[in-house]
């Protein structure tokens, strides 16, 4: 949310970018004595001192996150291996890709491997969590993609998302390594699983699902709450909104395709929602570590949300899992929300 505008030179500039009005007094904690802090600083001067701390603070857990995912995409089209399955001709790709071919448009509409290879690698597999032992599935579902369409809209959705919540509260910041360090790649993780957790209570009894969307969504969801807890520094919080809604209805939308699944992205975002509030929470403003102060590091409504949240991820998890592990069929109780994860069409079938 704030690393775009380090480019933009003054204060005109950043706040045109981000549209994030600077809060006096918050970046520059000497004033006129060694342990005062200056009530209004000129705007220039936080502007800038944001800026280089953007500048020194550089990402790479996102882009690493993102060759591991195309790795192991190319990894399980690798061992696909479409042409030798049968000695098939009709493999996309197969005269200049070889082994590495997509599966039949009508097989894979998406340009991927085979259910069974996915299964093979660690695909979402409802009797292999609940009856299995397997339930790594939870995680390592995450980690794989149904297809290369499916692969480039998550990643380049990641890139976009990622790197500017990395850039803002950063996995390992030198200014605060402590208590910012794994922020962010913490939402990310634990929302893939949240994500899983939902799906595989509405999965079919036959079919798997993948994607790191989960996760993905999980990011979105704490964009959304960070906004909510830091509404007033923004001034076009209405464009934020729409970049939130835009990313989400693409990935929503690529739902209805067979193997990708909508319930993974809704479990993702309630999980990162209720993670921002925890782990995305920021002081309010006037107050600074690093002068005695008597007003609280954070407000009563940020204190209130956070604890609902905490609550309320203990409960989802807890009834979430001992669902899961006696296996609860979600699909009983709703008789259409199968619809909300594969429309079928004449060009591919859904797993039933």
């Amino acid at each position: 949310m704030s690393n775009a505008d380090v480019e933009a030179g003054g204060p005109a500039g950043r706040e045109a970018t981000t549209g994030i009005k600077p809060p006096p007094g918050r970046y520059n904690p000497s004033g006129n004595g060694p342990n005062a802090v200056a009530p209004a600083p000129p705007s220039f001067y936080y502007y800038d001192q944001a800026a280089a701390q953007e500048r020194h603070h550089r990402t790479w857990v996102v882009p690493l996150v993102v060759i591991a995912n195309v790795a192991m995409f190319v990894v399980v089209m690798y061992y696909n291996n479409c042409p030798a399955n049968g000695g098939r001709r009709d493999c996309v790709g197969r005269s200049f890709l070889r082994r590495l071919s997509f599966q039949p448009l009508r097989e894979n509409p998406v340009l991927g491997p085979s259910a069974a290879t996915l299964r093979k690698y660690g695909a979402l597999d409802w009797y292999g969590v609940v009856h299995g032992n397997q339930a790594w599935r939870l995680e390592t579902s995450t980690w794989l993609h149904a297809g290369l369409i499916h692969l480039a809209a998550n990643m380049i959705s990641l890139l976009i998302i990622g790197i500017r919540l990395e850039q803002q509260f950063g996995f390992c910041k030198p200014e605060s390594v402590k208590s910012r360090k794994g922020k962010v790649g913490l939402v990310y993780l634990v929302s893939g699983f949240g994500g899983s957790v939902l799906s595989v209570l509405f999965i079919s009894r036959n079919g798997i699902t993948v994607g790191a969307s989960g996760a993905l969504f999980g990011l979105l969801g704490a964009m959304l709450s960070e906004l909510i807890t830091n509404w007033t520094i923004y001034s076009n919080r209405c464009a934020a909104m729409v970049n939130l809604i835009i990313i989400a209805a693409i990935n929503l939308a690529l739902g209805i395709l067979p193997r990708v699944d909508n319930f993974a992205h809704i479990g993702g975002f309630a999980t990162g929602f209720l993670l921002g509030f925890v782990l995305l929470i920021q002081p309010q403003f006037g107050w600074s570590e690093q002068v005695s102060s008597a007003k609280s590091k954070y407000n009563a409504f940020q204190i209130i949300l956070l604890t609902l949240s905490v609550a309320l991820l203990i409960a989802g998890f807890a009834a979430g899992l001992v669902s899961v592990f006696k296996g609860v069929d979600g699909n009983a109780h709703c008789s259409w929300c199968h619809y909300l994860t594969c429309v079928p069409t004449s060009s591919w079938k859904c797993d039933k």
